[in-house]
């Protein structure tokens, strides 16, 4: 899959959207993965101009000018403000002075807020944070993917309205492998391997070193080349700790610092109050299939091939994949959602639990197979039973074509169900 033009981005509407509500908001997600596209398009729809610190003579002006830098016009739109972080310090000034008026400057950054101790508290109660994640499925095509969204009312109805679906495993091999960053599919074959190799090597050894300081940029590199190794998997530090050979608190830290550069994410797991949980422990993701494939070396070729290894990795990345696209949507939501994993004692688990706002459950399971046996519900059907009424439905994603009802709120969908918009 190769990227053209310019592609509209769905977090572009809930920006303006929420601009009409809230003082500041802050932008943030991985490096390169369209945050200073999506400011520059506002600010030219609203008439005004971009602040870019990426660039060393704008970053200097403004670190001796803080005050006059976000002290005129509204809204102020700065770029990447982790570089000068006192810069929120600044927009607080001005808003005490001024009120807390909605729309007054939108920022972006490329690490969690939370993870910079200068500007952790500033702005509390006045930022409202929203997340840009990789190019969804349904971003590439130019449709507006509202699965989850239907979900939420009749899902065996959203399941008989579907279409049978005609994807074939090689082009989901290639979905999964190409990703969702911009520059990297605007790029192909060696040179998209050699965009996300640099991808890496910036994050590591620019974006890592001024967020952290750390020292030991190869431990982090190694960290991040063994959780793609797990991804869709359980996450185990002290395992992680011993590959990469350093002490499990600095493997936790390192773990820490791929999440606040959004390399990484980890799923929670789900459903604490339920007494057949028994393992806490998350489940991690690399922030994008296409990523995670190049980290382990994974080309469409070998992924295709049907030998035990392949078959395997590319249930990992399919599951990372679908994760993924489930969670772009969770964030285009109006009311939030919580996401985790479930998994018992026995065994049993299931890929991704949504929970709405007011308790209703939908469940995933995904499956690298074109078919859904019966085993493949063991734990949608025990987490159906668990939850009652609260559980709305359980569905098992496959490579196959068929959309059906297996038993009581238990369904099987393609895949690519996931960006088909559903008739409301």
């Amino acid at each position: 899959m190769e990227l053209g033009g310019f592609v509209p981005r769905r977090i572009s509407e809930i920006l303006a959207e929420q601009m009409r509500i809230e003082p500041v908001i802050a932008l943030h997600g991985p490096r390169s993965v369209g945050k200073s596209t999506v400011l520059r398009g506002f600010a030219e729809a609203v008439g005004g101009s971009v602040i870019d610190l990426d660039d060393v003579e704008v970053r200097e002006a403004v670190e001796g000018n803080l005050a006059a830098t976000v002290g005129v016009g509204a809204p102020v739109c700065i770029d990447e403000y982790q570089r000068v972080p006192d810069v929120l310090d600044a927009l607080k000034a001005r808003l005490n002075r001024e009120g807390s008026l909605p729309g007054s400057a939108v920022v972006t950054g490329s690490t969690r807020q939370d993870a910079l101790p200068v500007t952790s508290q500033a702005l509390t109660g006045r930022l409202h944070s929203l997340v840009i994640w990789p190019l969804s499925q349904g971003e590439l095509g130019g449709v507006r993917e509202n699965l989850l969204e239907v979900l939420s009312g009749d899902v065996g109805a959203v399941v008989q309205a579907v279409p049978a679906s005609a994807t074939t495993r090689s082009e989901y091999v290639d979905r999964v492998c190409s990703g969702g960053m911009p520059l990297a599919l605007r790029r192909s074959g060696a040179a998209r391997s050699r965009w996300f190799d640099d991808f890496v090597r910036a994050s590591v050894e620019r974006d890592a070193v001024e967020l952290s300081k750390i020292r030991e940029r190869q431990a982090l590199a190694d960290l991040l080349g063994y959780v793609a190794g797990q991804t869709g998997q359980l996450l185990n530090v002290t395992a992680a700790a011993e590959k990469i050979g350093v002490s499990r608190p600095t493997a936790e830290a390192h773990v820490r610092l791929l999440e606040d550069l959004f390399l990484i994410v980890r799923l929670p797991a789900w459903g604490k109050t339920l007494r057949s949980r028994v393992n806490a422990k998350p489940k991690v993701h690399v922030v994008d299939s296409g990523l995670a494939a190049r980290l382990l070396r994974l080309t469409p070729d070998r992924l295709t091939g049907i030998d035990p290894t392949s078959l395997t990795d590319f249930g990992h990345l399919l599951e990372t994949f679908v994760v993924g696209e489930l969670r772009k949507q969770a964030s285009w939501l109006d009311e939030p959602v919580a996401l985790g994993h479930w998994r018992t004692s026995d065994g049993a688990e299931v890929d991704l639990v949504v929970e709405y706002d007011d308790g209703r459950v939908v469940a995933f399971e995904v499956k690298a197979s074109e078919r859904a046996p019966g085993k493949d519900f063991r734990g949608l059907a025990q987490l159906r039973d668990l939850l009652g009424a609260r559980f709305i439905g359980g569905i098992v994603l496959t490579t196959g074509s068929r959309s059906y009802t297996y038993e009581d709120r238990l369904h099987v969908m393609p895949i690519d169900r996931l960006w088909t918009p559903v008739p409301s």
